[in-house]
């Protein structure tokens, strides 16, 4: 990653930085000490819950509000020793709200991103032309260069007042809430852009409120409620339940997000916590379905045995429950075998979802109570002991589970579909 340049010390200088921030407005305060730090080629998010003082933050980082206290600095130099067109011509910024309410053009309106580069009485040549183009192309509105801005949807208009921000030509980019009015397409391609010009070497600031979409782009989350900093690091330090809890209290479920190295956050219904311990036998997606379902619902949850690398095993380890594996084609060795029964003999239920196979069926027999999510590869069991569920009504079903007594034990021995049909 590119540096903006070094200090007197050798240590890089960041393109972006703010420290100890605050701010009173009308007699509220709105900010407590709020530090942030953008490296040279990194996007950082912005998140929290509404009121929580994102946008005055960005207010603060370009300059159109004065903290009471604290101090801003724009690769190195305080930003309250520039000049407003100093500023603009490091800085460039899009609104949460794009009220654009006078006829100018699409073209007219990026043109304005110029003037931080023009003198008093000079006009744009060709070079402020070519940068007008190239920042119509790459905010999807080149289309629309003749169109008036006020005959253009909301979303639309967003991508415009980006435009006018990336024709700016500006090392940082402020941005609030870039993906509002949009939809899901035009929002990843937007939050793709912004990803592709911090590789070039911009550093982005931005709102966010999607926090999936935040920890997908930024490479750094700071997380704000109250007007103070509750969090600050990569995605996967900020977006933790716990931590999430904290600062929007509401209660979420953190997993992986598929296909990307980052996490996936679930909200989750207000609901009385299951007080079950609860250890998971199957693999697959349907497994690991159940497992997240499970902890959600407040159970103590362990799993296996499963191989390594499974979606059940890697479900297990983002949400941070015991698990038994095995390497991937090794078979079941003895000593896992015996763990994973021990687990389940201790659990208030076994839940079997998934492909559970037949070197598990001892786990299963250890079991006091059964849920079976129905579903391919999941044992066929008729017995007292057992509770036939699927995976939306798993929750309920366990939490409906008696809690003292013993059940039948008559029937110990669970075959897999494909053993029965054999």
């Amino acid at each position: 990653m590119s540096r903006s340049g070094q200090g007197h010390d050798g240590e890089p200088i960041p393109m972006l930085e703010a420290a100890d921030i605050s701010v009173s407005l009308g007699g509220t305060r709105i900010l407590s000490d709020v530090s942030l730090t953008a490296e040279c080629g990194a996007v950082v998010g912005l998140v929290g819950p509404n009121g929580a003082g994102k946008t005055t933050t960005l207010r603060v980082l370009r300059a159109t509000l004065s903290p009471d206290s604290g101090s801003v600095r724009v690769a190195g130099d305080p930003i309250d020793g520039l000049s407003s067109k100093q500023v603009s011509q490091r800085v460039a910024s899009t609104p949460q709200a794009t009220t654009l309410s006078f006829d100018f053009t699409v073209r007219q309106t990026v043109e304005m991103g110029r003037t931080p580069h023009l003198g008093r009485f000079e006009r744009a040549d060709s070079d402020d032309a070519d940068a007008v183009d190239a920042a119509m192309e790459r905010a999807d509105v080149a289309r629309f260069a003749d169109r008036p801005v006020t005959s253009l949807s909301g979303g639309e208009r967003q991508r415009v007042v980006l435009a006018r921000a990336l024709a700016q030509e500006t090392p940082v980019l402020l941005l609030d809430e870039p993906t509002s009015n949009l939809d899901i397409n035009h929002a990843v391609n937007t939050l793709e852009l912004v990803a592709a010009l911090a590789r070039e070497g911009k550093t982005a600031v931005a709102a966010i409120h999607d926090l999936n979409l935040a920890a997908r782009y930024c490479d750094e989350l700071v997380l704000l409620a109250d007007g103070e900093v509750r969090a600050a690091g990569e995605p996967r330090e900020v977006l933790q339940s716990g931590t999430l809890a904290d600062a929007f209290d509401a209660e979420t479920l953190v997993t992986g997000q598929p296909g990307a190295d980052a996490p996936l956050v679930t909200p989750l219904p207000d609901r009385e916590s299951v007080d079950r311990t609860v250890h998971v036998v199957g693999t697959g997606g349907q497994a690991a379905a159940a497992l997240a379902r499970l902890v959600a619902a407040g159970a103590t949850v362990s799993v296996g045995v499963v191989p390594a690398g499974d979606a059940a095993a890697e479900r297990a380890r983002d949400l941070d429950c015991q698990v038994v594996t095995v390497p991937p084609f090794a078979g079941v060795d003895g000593d896992s075998r015996q763990r994973a029964t021990e687990l389940a003999r201790g659990a208030d239920a076994v839940v079997v979802a998934g492909d559970v196979g037949d070197a598990n069926e001892s786990v299963v027999a250890a079991a006091e109570r059964v849920v079976a999510v129905d579903g391919e590869g999941v044992p066929a069991i008729e017995s007292p002991r057992t509770t036939v569920a699927t995976v939306e009504t798993l929750r309920d079903a366990v939490a409906g589970l008696p809690t003292d007594g013993e059940l039948p034990r008559e029937d110990r021995r669970v075959e897999s579909r494909e053993g029965q049909n054999r």
